[in-house]
């Protein structure tokens, strides 16, 4: 009896602690929100990826950042009715092959994982009229309050990695 008694104790126990949240504020994303505007977190992904030297030429001088606008942005992140504080599109202004990095600021409470996952299942790696993006290759994710999107065949790995970098 006392081992039945004793089993349902933590059977009791663990139910209270596997059903607890993680977090109070869904925002926090376990994570330390990144510092400064989107276009310096940008300009920071692409100082410190290591990407070809053809993309650096892009970067250098073929890419063009776009103020992304509330309740305009399925072009860009798949829906228009995602709701952030700011974002910004890096995209080639003109280019052979397709690609696209956005930074999305959400609002402070938001739930990010849900962002997250409508920009992943609606985004459209064939946006572009002539070529697309593997969709195996979209990469979403996040770092505090800042989610990235990118679309890349070729660089898409080596820009993550220069995101997730801003954690330290």
């Amino acid at each position: 009896m006392k081992k039945l008694l004793l089993l349902l104790t933590l059977l009791v126990a663990f139910s209270f602690t596997a059903c607890q949240s993680k977090s109070a504020d869904p925002a926090s994303n376990d994570q330390k929100n990144l510092e400064g505007s989107l276009e310096t977190i940008l300009d920071k992904i692409y100082e410190t990826s290591k990407v070809s030297d053809m993309f650096k030429d892009y970067i250098d001088s073929g890419l063009q950042t776009t103020e992304i606008v509330q309740g305009e942005s399925a072009y860009f992140l798949g829906k228009d009715d995602i709701e952030f504080e700011s974002a910004i599109a890096s995209e080639p202004i003109i280019s052979p092959s397709a690609y696209s990095l956005c930074l999305v600021r959400v609002k402070e409470g938001a739930d990010i994982e849900a962002i997250k996952l409508s920009i992943k299942e609606n985004v459209n790696p064939m946006k572009w009229v002539c070529v697309g993006v593997d969709p195996d290759k979209v990469i979403v994710d996040s770092i505090g309050d800042v989610i990235i999107l990118i679309m890349s065949d070729d660089e898409g790995n080596a820009l993550h990695d220069g995101f997730l970098a801003l954690r330290d």
